[in-house]
């Protein structure tokens, strides 16, 4: 945390950044996770991202920023549902250490095991001492990741109170988005404050120098995707990796020497 308050962040917003100024540096970072992605399997690395926020905060924007130019085969996306019954009578965190990085891959966490500090906490999903055990667990689970070689980076989006409602009223209005809007939004809509002190108690607790907590103000959301792609960047060392020999087309062979068959291929209507 900066020490400074809710309306105080809040206060500071930039004005919306110019689609083409964003669309440009957009681009010019794509280019970097590409070279990124590339030494990542050659050094044989593992990445471990981790993004949370309220509802609306722009986690899946962020997320598909980050993942629209990579290859979903080494930079993986993981969003999981509600824990099954054989998966709520396992230890908590089993069933996100399933899905950590092997060699050559960057997994990031659309929500994780940071459900616990939120949204089972302000719902009442789990009990106060559920809680205190995962406050005295994580540290220490953590530690252990990163000491395995993962390279863990932790993300909070920070939205206002104003710019989540508006974010969801959109889902509720805009068909495109209805899909995004879920029971679960609808109940914690109401508990503001509670979500407020859970993610502060959070902090306190987790936020460690092995595995801390980085805070992207989310108002704008083409601001916060480059600058958590840009953060990213900086957190990872790595270079470009070089091929041999610069990329060519072979010689085309000769066009027109086999005829297809007169057979009736099914076009689908070119209605536009």
């Amino acid at each position: 945390m900066t020490g400074k308050s809710d309306k105080s962040r809040e206060s500071s917003k930039a004005p919306r950044m110019p689609r083409k100024e964003y669309e440009a540096e957009l681009k010019r970072l794509h280019v970097e996770l590409v070279k990124l992605q590339r030494w990542v399997v050659q050094q044989g690395m593992r990445i471990c991202i981790v993004f949370e926020g309220r509802d609306g905060a722009g986690k899946g924007g962020v997320i598909k920023a980050l993942t629209e130019r990579t290859s979903s085969r080494i930079f993986r996306s993981v969003a999981l549902p509600t824990p099954t019954e054989r998966e709520k009578s396992q230890m908590y965190v089993q069933r996100y250490i399933s899905h950590f990085p092997a060699g050559g891959e960057v997994v990031i966490f659309d929500r994780s095991w940071y459900n616990r500090a939120g949204v089972e906490r302000v719902m009442g999903f789990c009990s106060k001492k559920d809680v205190e055990k995962f406050f005295a667990f994580t540290p220490l689970f953590e530690r252990a990741v990163v000491e395995s070689g993962i390279i863990l980076l932790k993300y909070w989006l920070e939205v206002s109170p104003e710019e989540q409602q508006r974010r969801l009223e959109d889902r509720i209005n805009d068909g495109r988005k209805t899909w995004k809007l879920s029971p679960m939004d609808i109940r914690s809509f109401g508990r503001w404050d509670e979500y407020t002190r859970a993610r502060d108690e959070m902090f306190i607790a987790t936020d460690t120098s092995w595995a801390p907590w980085h805070i992207a103000r989310s108002e704008d959301k083409r601001r916060v995707r480059l600058n958590v792609i840009r953060h990213i960047l900086a957190q990872v060392p790595y270079r470009e990796v070089r091929d041999e020999k610069d990329a060519r087309l072979p010689k085309r062979g000769k066009l027109g020497a086999y005829q297809s068959p007169d057979y009736p291929f099914r076009y689908i209507e070119e209605k536009y």
